[in-house]
């Protein structure tokens, strides 16, 4: 009885040294993918926050990118290299893109995001 439990002595570093690898890998693949989803709403709140400004009645134009870059200014860096499109607008809506890079924690691997936002512009119109 006294030799069988000398047997396995040593098993724990062993299963501890395999299993270490894969835990950390999975902690820091669901961190790589909450950075990609913060990054994400990041973009659309700026782009929403762009064509909130931008729709306003009479506004003049570049309020909106000014809004989304002040915004983006303030979020952190989970959204770097941020660029927002030139609205495209017409009569009755306007459109504004917000794209970058997510925050990486593999290095050399890059995630870009993008997102869009579209709202209708406000006019007088007659009955």
């Amino acid at each position: 009885m006294r030799a069988a439990a000398h047997d396995d002595r040593g098993a724990s570093p062993v299963e501890l040294a395999i299993l270490v690898p894969v835990i950390l890998l999975l902690l820091f693949g669901a961190i790589q993918v909450a950075s990609v989803f913060i990054a994400r709403a990041v973009a659309l709140t700026a782009a929403q926050e762009a064509v909130t400004a931008q729709r306003a009645y009479e506004a003049p134009e570049g309020v909106g990118q000014a809004r989304a870059t002040s915004f983006l200014a303030k979020a952190g860096d989970w959204l770097t290299g941020a660029t927002v499109s030139q609205p495209q607008s017409s009569a009755t809506e306007v459109r504004f893109t917000v794209t970058g890079t997510a925050l990486s924690v593999v290095p050399g691997v890059s995630f870009t995001v993008s997102q869009t936002a579209h709202g209708t512009v406000e006019r007088f119109t007659l009955d």
